[in-house]
């Protein structure tokens, strides 16, 4: 179920397997699902668009069989149009591309959707809105990336709130009320409501729900506790 309501927008949250134990990621999987997790986000990066290498189609198809929910697979790779279908047949059930990243995105994301998933667009830090222009009638998901992507545990860019409320007003003015827009970077019960009230409906949140010191299960209710007192 939606993790809380924010302007009478279900938010949904993301728990990034990033943060995850890998040598029990199963576990951490189903532990964050059980605890209300709406979504999975699978974070691929490949040494090249970003400077860290993390996980690949093995895992996506290892979740698929231990979760049923959506998994999410941010793709932080150059030219991600060589793998989407990979990605698809493993068991994604949204892939989100970098703007950044790929020549043709308008072909990416019709190739994604041709596969039957869901597809995102995200946007590094200091890259404008603008490039939304001629893309936003053919995608789902706006990802807005409140740190550089490649690592986990970053801080949260302040400046970012302020350009997803723009994002907010610029789908609400163009027709698309219920597009996602997902905020990846920094996002923890502190800042959430936040984040939420300035027009994100999909947090990802991956050291603030994966954490050796408590279980997933209570980090969550954190952030569900955040979204009420909000």
């Amino acid at each position: 179920m939606p993790i809380g309501t924010i302007n009478n927008r279900d938010v949904l949250l993301a728990p990034s397997i990033l943060s995850a134990d890998f040598a029990n990621l199963g576990r951490d999987a189903n532990a964050a699902v059980a605890a209300g997790a709406d979504w999975l986000q699978i974070d691929v990066m490949d040494g090249v668009f970003v400077p860290n290498i993390s996980v690949g189609l093995p895992v996506v198809a290892s979740l698929r069989k231990a979760v049923n929910t959506t998994l999410d697979c941010h793709l932080m790779i150059v030219q991600p149009e060589r793998y989407v279908a990979d990605f698809a047949k493993a068991g994604a059930n949204h892939i989100t591309v970098h703007a950044e990243a790929t020549t043709h995105l308008h072909r990416t994301i019709q190739q994604i959707k041709q596969l039957g998933l869901t597809a995102g667009v995200a946007l590094n830090p200091a890259t404008p809105l603008g490039v939304l222009d001629e893309i936003l009638p053919y995608i789902d998901l706006v990802l807005i990336m409140s740190v550089n992507p490649g690592f986990g545990g970053q801080e949260y860019i302040q400046t970012s709130t302020a350009k997803i409320a723009r994002l907010r007003h610029l789908l609400d003015a163009h027709g698309y009320p219920d597009m996602h827009i997902q905020v990846d970077g920094g996002v923890s019960a502190r800042n959430v409501a936040e984040i939420a009230a300035a027009g994100a409906n999909n947090i990802v949140a991956g050291s603030a729900i994966f954490t050796p010191q408590r279980p997933a299960a209570e980090m969550i209710e954190l952030m569900r506790a955040a979204l009420r007192e909000h």
